[in-house]
């Protein structure tokens, strides 16, 4: 029953501290997003800024596409800067929360334009219960930025999506320099650091003609249909144009050489320290590069009092994925892969799984490459194993003794986790498992699910968990219907049979457990229908 996949027991608790140990869900899923980015995959965010002047919205003149002259990386990054705007520094509130997704919000003046609501139509899709939409607004600029010719922005992970609007707190073009300068220190910003921000999100985008008439007027360009004066020549590549044409007064910067003196904001904010910001960047590419990423890092950081961030989260040397585990008897089928990051080319390399079980015993098995895949953002290679067998079937252990942790040898070395302290050690659950005594009633559409509780751990609870969006496209997780022991279930030395019958899909669906006073994801509930015919 390889179908039924986490069956490796993923805590949900929150730890006090984010280092990266694994396994670790949301860390998990954060880095696979991160660093597992094949070129032809695409139902990842990347997909959306291939090339960087996709736009996938719709225009506020009922256009989509390309000839708009909008784009999804402009509007990703000013998504994030107006969530994280609301911020205040001295009492914790707002922040990059995705409060910017409350209608309530996106009908302010300072939030005018579809822009916000383009990005999260796209980006809270990505979102799980483990990866808020707040994380996906800030995944949206760090992918927007590097796949668009900007450097790699360190990424932290554990934001928490807001459940109400955010007070007003985003600063408007018309505002005073002396205004922004305060709307920038509430923010968390000093006053060099404002014109550096203004001028890391300028480098993408412009105004559009239609919330802002009074800033730019009809373009009249079939190539521009929603008539949008750039910032810069290059509006969907990051680059230091921002900076050398303002420096050479070339510029055609709607916030810069405007129609309208009043909201020429990005004259006052870049001239506010003489121009000695601006001509720096101008001056060197690189600090202009080393300063966004700094700052865009600063920004989509802030969030509100008491969100606890994750470490910069980078690739793990060593990570296990897919593990799996089914009952059959008085077997347990042990499945899945791991992957090594930046392995040395070496044909002749010798890769061996060792565990340890819960009788004492050490075992160890041959692992089977599988997979060699490079990426270019960031640059990298990946190079997977395969658990077990070449026909993916894994390797089966006596129930009784199950497995307690596993280690990985590469050519007699063994391979420790990205945190040293955590040594060597993958730490497993076998706590919990599927049973392939699991089956469907055709009659009346109903599975009965069966899960083997190991006797020897301290299980409370088995039951079912539902995953549900919300009004605002928030994940949140009940916990309903509860499994019970199965009487009637063959007796076994290791493990005993509990039991829920489950009526229709299960595609947001998954089993949990409290093992031990911890709750746990065990595995996803896929259709009924991949079950065999029950027989009683």
């Amino acid at each position: 029953m390889r179908s039924f996949r986490l069956a490796l027991l993923t805590s949900t608790c929150l730890a006090t501290s984010y280092a990266y140990i694994w396994p670790s869900p949301m860390l998990d899923e954060l880095e696979s997003t991160l660093y597992e980015i094949l070129p032809s995959a695409a139902s990842t965010i990347s997909a959306f800024i291939q090339p960087c002047d996709t736009f996938t919205g719709i225009a506020l003149d009922d256009t989509t596409g390309l000839g708009t002259g909008r784009s999804n990386i402009a509007d990703w990054v000013r998504t994030a800067y107006h969530d994280m705007a609301t911020h205040n520094v001295a009492d914790g509130t707002g922040g990059l929360d995705a409060s910017i997704r409350f209608e309530e919000e996106q009908a302010r003046a300072e939030n005018v334009g579809n822009g916000f609501s383009n990005t999260i139509n796209v980006l809270a899709g990505f979102s799980t219960r483990y990866t808020s939409i707040a994380d996906t607004i800030a995944l949206g600029l760090v992918f927007g930025v590097e796949f668009c010719g900007g450097p790699r922005v360190p990424f932290r992970g554990g934001r928490i999506d807001a459940t109400e609007p955010n007070l007003p707190g985003v600063p408007e073009p018309e505002q005073t320099l002396d205004s922004h300068i305060a709307s920038f220190a509430r923010q968390g910003f000093t006053q060099e650091e404002m014109i550096g921000l203004v001028a890391c999100g300028h480098t993408f985008g412009g105004v559009q003609h239609a919330p802002f008439h009074d800033i730019v007027p009809e373009l009249n360009d079939s190539d521009n249909t929603a008539s949008v004066a750039h910032f810069d020549t290059t509006d969907v590549h990051f680059d230091n144009n921002i900076a050398t044409e303002y420096m050479a007064g070339t510029t055609k910067n709607p916030l810069v050489v405007g129609f309208n003196a009043t909201t020429n904001s990005d004259k006052r904010i870049f001239g506010s320290d003489g121009n000695v910001t601006m001509r720096s960047f101008a001056d060197s590419p690189k600090l202009f590069a080393s300063r966004c990423s700094e700052l865009f890092a600063r920004m989509i950081d802030t969030v509100p009092k008491g969100v606890q961030l994750s470490e910069v989260i980078t690739p793990l040397p060593v990570k296990p994925g897919r593990i799996e585990f089914t009952l059959d008897g008085d077997i347990l089928q042990f499945t899945g892969d791991v992957r090594f990051w930046n392995l040395p080319s070496n044909p002749n390399r010798v890769a061996l799984l060792l565990w340890s079980d819960h009788l004492g015993a050490t075992h160890n098995s041959t692992l089977l490459p599988s997979l060699i895949s490079t990426t270019d953002y960031p640059q990298g290679v990946a190079t997977y194993y395969t658990l077990g067998a070449e026909d993916f079937s894994g390797i089966s252990l006596d129930a009784k003794a199950g497995i307690v942790n596993m280690r990985f040898m590469l050519d007699g070395e063994l391979q420790t986790q990205q945190d040293t302290e955590a040594g060597v050690d993958f730490a497993v659950q076998d706590a919990v498992v599927f049973s392939t005594s699991s089956c469907f009633f055709e009659n009346n559409e109903t599975a009965r699910y069966n899960m083997a509780v190991r006797n020897t751990a301290k299980v409370k609870s088995v039951y079912i968990e539902t995953e549900m969006r919300d009004s605002s496209s928030h994940i949140g997780v009940t916990e309903t219907d509860f499994f019970s022991p199965d009487p009637n279930a063959p007796v076994n030395a290791a493990y005993t049979i509990w039991t829920l019958n489950v009526a229709g899909s299960g595609f947001n669906r998954y089993v949990g457990a409290e093992i031990d006073g911890v709750k746990y994801t065990v595995l996803q509930l896929l259709s009924l229908f991949a079950l065999p015919s029950c027989t009683s």
